[in-house]
């Protein structure tokens, strides 16, 4: 039998999460283009995409433009720019959509679905992502950790998106990233969301990796309390998480699984960039005085990155 034709794919936002996994789709044969900043788009067009994974070391031919026009005619669109960026992308995105286009949602936190649905109207598909990777020039991204995503659909009866749910897991698994399909994919968000409030603003603040955190006496009891009051958030959000296991799984995450991570809000400093502290320590600050949760250690946390978006050098 003939080998099923590959899905067009866009990536819109093509940092080091999308250009991950949009080139490992393209190095298995899917056609991808890459939408981002014309530095990065210009490195990949004259050499392609370098990739130096824990697995191989490779550069990739792929598609890149700076226009969001390029996602027109794709089945499957890669939404994975910066939180900040969420709402405006959504908006300008509308006009190049193909009516059958599966959107999928790569970014941090736990409400960019429905913050692109009230920009745009655009039903995407929530997707967790746990990956270490960044950008170490143009055209080049680093892989040292993981790669792996987990989709659902958050609607009520969750068996309205099933078809598309399985083509995504489909067209991944066969690129080799694992991708799996999970029947409460809100506590799986909540569950990614805690693991990003746990190391991203101590691995920015220090300038330091995962493993390194993770078996720091001082650092370990940070995540305990950062732990501790997002669970309480999400419990009175109607989230039921079980802070012992939540903390067991954020030390097994830095010092098993990505003890070399820099978290992306670190990278994000060390460029200048503004972060997305707001969508990660920052919105269970503001859920939890929204139901009357107290969360000190992550207001201390979230304030002190935003003093250093402000002031990330001493003159």
């Amino acid at each position: 039998m003939p080998e099923k034709e590959w899905p067009r794919v866009a990536v819109v936002g093509a940092g080091a999460v999308g250009c991950y996994f949009g080139g490992m789709l393209a190095r298995a044969g899917a056609p991808v283009t890459l939408i981002g900043r014309a530095p990065h788009v210009e490195a990949i067009k004259c050499g392609g995409l370098f990739l130096d994974s824990i697995d191989f070391k490779e550069s990739i031919s792929v598609s890149a433009s700076t226009d969001l026009d390029a996602v027109r005619g794709a089945r499957v669109v890669l939404f994975s720019v910066k939180t900040v960026d969420t709402e405006n992308t959504a908006r300008s995105l509308v006009p190049y959509l193909a009516p059958e286009a599966i959107v999928v949602c790569l970014q941090n936190g736990v409400d960019n679905v429905e913050r692109i649905d009230f920009a745009a109207g655009i039903q995407a598909i929530p997707a967790v992502v746990y990956i270490a990777v960044a950008m170490t020039g143009l055209g080049r991204i680093r892989h040292s950790g993981r790669g792996d995503l987990i989709i659902g659909d958050p609607s009520p009866n969750r068996h309205g998106r099933q078809r598309e749910l399985a083509e995504v897991a489909a067209t991944f698994a066969r690129a080799g990233v694992p991708c799996r399909i999970s029947e409460d994919i809100t506590t799986e968000l909540w569950q990614k969301l805690i693991m990003n409030c746990a190391y991203n603003a101590i691995s920015a603040l220090v300038r330091t990796k995962y493993g390194r955190i993770a078996e720091d006496g001082g650092s370990i009891e940070v995540i305990k309390q950062v732990v501790g009051e997002a669970v309480a958030v999400g419990d009175a959000a109607g989230v039921r998480l079980s802070a012992d296991a939540m903390i067991a799984a954020a030390l097994k995450l830095g010092r098993d699984a990505m003890p070399d991570a820099v978290s992306s809000t670190a990278q994000d400093i060390g460029r200048g960039k503004l972060t997305e502290i707001d969508s990660l320590n920052g919105f269970l600050v503001r859920k939890g005085a929204e139901l009357g949760v107290p969360t000190p250690v992550n207001q201390t946390l979230y304030s002190l990155v935003k003093l250093l978006e402000r002031a990330p050098s001493v003159e």
